[in-house]
């Protein structure tokens, strides 16, 4: 097998603010995987957040090249990659989850199956997908989601933690008033304190907001339980969720997770999770980072393990150089092509420096 990579950016449409960082664009590595013809891909975006810079996706690619190129075939990778087996043990997650993307599109692309029916589901998942509202003007935040209302998006995901939680509801009322019909998720990105977040969840949950992501900063679990226990919303821990011991810690004691397959390896560490969590009354929640839907696929065809799903980060893009996840109608569902099914918009090589050969 080959495995190679080149680099890309990622420009947003607008720039999304959230409480505590206003995003532009985004370095994204793209992985190929060849083997007798074939070609599996995947993605990696870099996160300041997650601390993981594209070059350092660069340097985890580089290092498990040789021990992936030893490799026979895609099936054997798929059994020897962590967190299955022993090759790439010590990768950071987003890497790790990029090349365990290229090796599911090639195995299925082999077998001539879509991903999902690799993962256990046999008809093909499809989910109303979250669609994000970033930190502005209560007017502009109304226009927004009066057009993604009008497209038939019917779950809105609002941005919060202005200095102002003033700023916020009204924010949220505008919202609202805008998209009635909707389902109204909110994020502060932990920029509340915990008295702060008692006091302002009863105040979302009478403007209709049905859950909050992350209201507390990370890095207490013990506060963002106590914040869930007396929510009249159910609480979703993101930040605070990452490694598959941080759930087990919140199982039980939170509303949901927010598992991203950038936070915690890929698809398989997230159906990790899905099942410790089966009975511990925490739900799980799909979340991305802005990426193309290249990125973004290999989560989709884990929809139907989801309570809530928030998979957007393609549609943030202002040219997404992929294609074959849906969204645009507020519904993400993969194609019936094989492996992850997305396509490239452009010539099958994205553009991009390619990765040097040693």
């Amino acid at each position: 097998m080959r495995l190679t990579w080149t680099t890309a950016t990622l420009e947003l449409a607008e720039p999304l603010r959230i409480s505590r960082s206003v995003t532009v664009r985004r370095d994204a590595v793209h992985v190929r995987l060849e083997h007798d013809g074939l070609d599996g891909r995947g993605e990696a975006v870099g996160s300041t957040y997650l601390g993981l810079p594209a070059d350092a996706i660069v340097r985890g690619l580089a290092d498990v090249r040789p021990a992936v190129e030893r490799l026979p075939d895609p099936e054997t990778a798929w059994a020897e990659l962590a967190p299955a087996g022993p090759v790439g043990a010590g990768l950071p997650a987003g890497v790790l989850a990029a090349v365990e993307s290229a090796v599911l599109d090639l195995a299925g692309r082999r077998a001539r199956l879509p991903a999902h029916r690799l993962l256990g589901s046999p008809r093909p998942p499809s989910a109303r997908t979250a669609r994000t509202l970033g930190i502005a003007p209560a007017a502009r935040a109304a226009a927004g989601a009066a057009r993604l209302a009008a497209a038939g998006f019917t779950v809105l995901k609002v941005k919060a933690g202005s200095p102002d939680p003033a700023d916020d509801l009204a924010r949220v009322a505008a919202v609202r008033a805008a998209a009635p019909a909707a389902e109204l998720l909110l994020d502060p990105n932990g920029a509340w304190t915990e008295p702060q977040a008692h006091a302002l969840l009863p105040r979302f949950a009478a403007l209709g907001v049905t859950a909050v992501e992350q209201p507390v900063p990370p890095g207490c679990p013990d506060s963002l339980a106590r914040v869930a226990a007396a929510s009249p919303v159910p609480v979703v821990a993101d930040e605070d969720a990452v490694t598959h011991e941080d759930v087990l810690a919140l199982a039980g004691r939170v509303h949901g997770v927010n598992v991203k397959l950038a936070k915690c390896g890929g698809v398989r560490a997230a159906l990790r999770i899905h099942a410790a969590l089966r009975g511990s009354g925490t739900d799980l929640m799909l979340g991305c980072l802005t990426a193309s839907s290249l990125g973004i696929a290999p989560a989709v065809h884990l929809v139907d393990r989801a309570r809530w799903v928030d998979l957007d980060g393609h549609l943030l893009l202002a040219d997404d150089p992929w294609t074959g996840i849906g969204g645009t109608d507020g519904t993400v569902a993969p194609t019936a092509r094989a492996g992850l099914g997305v396509r490239p918009r452009r010539p099958r090589a994205p553009a991009g420096r390619p990765s040097p050969r040693a």
